[in-house]
């Protein structure tokens, strides 16, 4: 079972999910960091990921997630994404101490998704809100902006964008360009649009390279996900 829903975080996506046993589920890539809480393993954060992790639960294992949109979650965590690409660590890794409140208001499991809201947001109040030009830059990337044409449009040079970019995503721009695209495509299929054309409006050269990017990225090739 998974569902999900918008949140009391501009841009950012509740979800929650009870493991069925069956395997591991499949995450791709999104240029995101969650707040996540376990029934078995309490509260987590999961950093911005390269390519799919697959995620392992015992059956019946309940998950909340609280989806920050791409380049915030620096400003939430206290911590640049790349230090947590790729990574689920505890929430106390992080905030230490100051994690102990939260989890004391998520111990009996009820209400979970309004605490990560309401802490989520009072972290993003103290640190008087994201970095606006996370939201810019994901926004142009996700339509299939290139990257030169974002850097000019944001006056950064390439290392600067690329250091921008480390810190409020967890890779550089060509990396999360790959990544929206990807998702773009995937959402395109999804509607039912073929395979080709997917590629085509897509920015990919033709179907072959929209399959060996999705494959490198996911794990398996477009067509599996779509069974999925």
């Amino acid at each position: 079972m998974y569902r999900e829903r918008g949140a009391r975080v501009a841009g950012a996506v509740l979800w929650e999910s009870v493991a069925t046993g069956d395997g591991p589920a499949r995450v791709l890539p999104d240029g995101c960091l969650d707040l996540l809480w376990s029934s078995r393993r309490g509260l987590l954060v999961a950093g911005p990921d390269r390519t799919a992790q697959l995620s392992v639960s015992v059956a019946g294992e309940r998950w909340v997630g609280l989806r920050l949109p791409p380049g915030a979650g620096p400003a939430v965590f206290g911590v640049p994404a790349d230090e947590l690409r790729d990574r689920r660590v505890p929430l106390s890794d992080l905030w230490g101490p100051g994690a102990a409140s939260v989890a004391d208001r998520t111990a009996d499991g009820r209400g979970v998704a309004a605490v990560l809201e309401s802490v989520a947001r009072e972290r993003l109040r103290a640190a008087g809100g994201p970095d606006p030009l996370g939201a810019h830059l994901a926004a142009r990337l996700a339509v299939g902006g290139s990257v030169g044409a974002v850097a000019a449009e944001v006056g950064l040079g390439a290392r600067a964008l690329h250091r921008r970019c480390r810190h409020l995503f967890g890779y550089g721009p060509k990396t999360l360009a790959r990544i929206l695209r990807m998702r773009r495509a995937l959402a395109l299929a999804r509607a039912g649009t073929p395979l080709a054309e997917v590629a085509a409006r897509a920015g990919y050269a033709d179907q072959a390279h929209l399959t060996r990017e999705v494959r490198e990225l996911a794990g398996v090739p477009p067509a599996a996900l779509l069974r999925g």
